[in-house]
């Protein structure tokens, strides 16, 4: 027998919300029956895993200890930043260095961090 990842869940205050953030970012979907106000959010993405968010009336109070790392397909870390950011995150630190290398911390919009690396294609032309 096998084990695998359901869900890769978040606690939250507005699973709509969130869960409507990430869906833009991962270019997935929200089930179709969620809606403003559930207490959950599904997001399924194409070909990654499933995002379960669940609104909890807990505050979130220190830095994740687990984010993710993305890693753009058809462009570039910067210009990932730049759509990421223009949906709402925001900068948390910016580790680029200026060979072309490193990554870009931010928040989503409820300030849970995550990483932008560089593109497959961009890591291929400094290898």
């Amino acid at each position: 027998m096998t084990t695998i990842v359901r869900h890769i869940t978040f606690d939250c205050s507005d699973a709509h919300k969130l869960g409507s953030f990430w869906a833009q970012v991962l270019e997935g979907a929200l089930a179709d029956d969620d809606f403003p106000g559930d207490p959950e959010a599904l997001v399924t993405t194409p070909g990654g895993p499933t995002l379960l968010f669940v609104t909890v009336p807990d505050k979130k109070a220190v830095k994740n200890r687990v984010h993710f790392d993305l890693q753009p397909q058809d462009r570039t870390r910067d210009e990932e930043v730049e759509r990421v950011v223009a949906l709402g995150a925001t900068l948390v630190a910016d580790h680029r260095l200026p060979d072309g290398r490193g990554w870009v911390t931010l928040a989503d919009i409820e300030g849970n961090e995550f990483c932008v690396e560089r593109s497959t294609g961009e890591r291929a032309a400094t290898a």
